[in-house]
């Protein structure tokens, strides 16, 4: 019988066959050209150009402030409910495209941050933004 040395054995078994990995590698590489030009869903449009148009000077922005206490604030100033309804209607009329930004404290009951939205909201106010933390 004509076999071999136990080291050729070995020898012959300790080596990887990589040519399956590089048949896949391959097939990968193919399908990533393929569809590489795909993913591009852009028209060829020739933009003008312009000049840049400097931006709207920044409009003044009004806080609404509710603390975890349930006490009111506009713009850092206290105030019940009521004034804050006749502030907030003044505010409007001397400007149409009045934002209002809300901070209301997250310990803050439901009912009575949507009362106070209710209000601005009865004050003609209808660009409103809420405030949150990241």
């Amino acid at each position: 019988m004509a076999f071999g040395s136990p080291r050729e054995e070995q020898a012959a078994l300790s080596e990887i066959n990589v040519t399956p990995l590089v048949d896949v590698m391959l097939v990968l590489l193919v399908v990533f050209i393929v569809t590489a030009p795909l993913l591009t869903q852009s028209v060829g449009v020739n933009l003008p150009k312009t000049v840049a148009a400097a931006p709207p000077p920044p409009r003044p922005v009004t806080l609404v402030s509710l603390d975890s206490t349930g006490q009111l604030y506009l713009d850092r100033e206290k105030l019940d409910s009521a004034a804050l309804a006749d502030r907030l209607r003044q505010r409007k009329a001397d400007q149409p495209d009045l934002t209002v930004q809300f901070e209301i404290d997250e310990q803050v009951r439901y009912g009575q941050a949507a009362a106070i939205l209710a209000i601005a909201q009865q004050a003609g106010i209808t660009q409103l933004a809420l405030q949150t933390r990241h």
